[in-house]
């Protein structure tokens, strides 16, 4: 198939790059998060969390249920407002305090525990709305039927052809959604995140509910984003996927950061033990 012509010949102001030929350094800070701490009324779900999350860098985030690893997630994504503390992106950008659509097109992107598609559409539609980050034809082009809004439909038919291959659901894009099976859709989940041409993916319990296979398709899929360039941030309860996925390992409980280090330091780590990964 013949490229569509670039958006830069049609006057338009952003150039809608391929999502998964991003170029990186690696070892470089991406995210920064200082001392942040979040409340729910009496509850404390944060408590001075600081993490570093490097470029190209796969960590592991797990705890017991309730730890606040979701709650972690939602306050990076501008969800929830923190309460105290920073968060930072590529050096100087200053998330907090920013809404969730403004970080999205920053280069932050997240699937969801919950599955987050729309079921009543088909995958191709499902990773189009995907690319709405990145595109810039407003409403008199959609009117008019400009050249610019024609480019950019060509651009994102294009590029979510290419997305769901790359999660393995090139055969399935005229299918609906929710007649797929469950693994699948947690792929279709990861492709419409890819689409906003994320620097950092934060993926919470990517494998929950699968089956052995499942798991390691996604295992080798989450190696696959890392080799685009991709950081990605995973919340998993299975030891049996986040310790030889992870690069490095963050552990929480009752809001608190309670360990960090390589896999094999906190599987070793006696308070981590007690507090998650149970006695012996």
């Amino acid at each position: 198939m013949t490229p569509p012509p670039d958006l830069s010949a049609t006057g338009g102001r952003h150039e809608m790059s391929d999502p998964l030929d991003r170029k990186s350094g690696g070892g470089v800070n991406l995210l920064e998060v200082r001392s942040v701490s979040k409340n729910f009324g009496g509850v404390a779900a944060l408590k001075n969390i600081s993490v570093g999350v490097n470029d190209r860098e796969i960590v592991g985030l797990i705890g017991p249920n309730g730890a606040g690893k979701t709650s972690f997630f939602n306050c990076i994504t501008g969800l929830v407002p923190i309460d105290q503390g920073e968060i930072f992106f590529k050096g100087n950008l200053r998330l907090n305090g920013l809404p969730p659509h403004r970080i999205l097109e920053a280069g932050v992107a997240r699937t969801f525990q919950n599955l987050r598609i729309f079921k009543h559409m088909t995958l191709l539609e499902n990773v189009a709305v995907g690319f709405h980050a990145r595109t810039r034809s407003g409403l008199w082009d959609v009117f008019l039927r400009t050249r610019r809004l024609r480019v950019e439909e060509k651009k994102i038919f294009v590029g979510s052809r290419e997305l769901l291959a790359f999660v393995g659901l090139e055969k399935h894009g005229n299918d609906i959604a929710a007649f797929l099976p469950y693994g699948y859709q947690k792929r279709l989940e990861i492709a419409r995140a890819l689409a906003s041409d994320p620097k950092l993916l934060l993926l919470d319990e990517p494998v929950a509910g699968m089956n052995p296979q499942e798991k390691n398709e996604i295992i080798a899929l989450v190696r696959k984003i890392r080799e685009k360039g991709i950081a990605v941030l995973l919340i998993e309860h299975d030891m049996k996927v986040v310790m030889p996925l992870s690069d490095r390992v963050i552990v929480m409980d009752e809001g608190a950061k309670i360990g960090e280090g390589l896999p094999d330091e906190i599987q070793n780590n006696p308070r981590v033990i007690q507090a998650y990964l149970g006695e012996g």
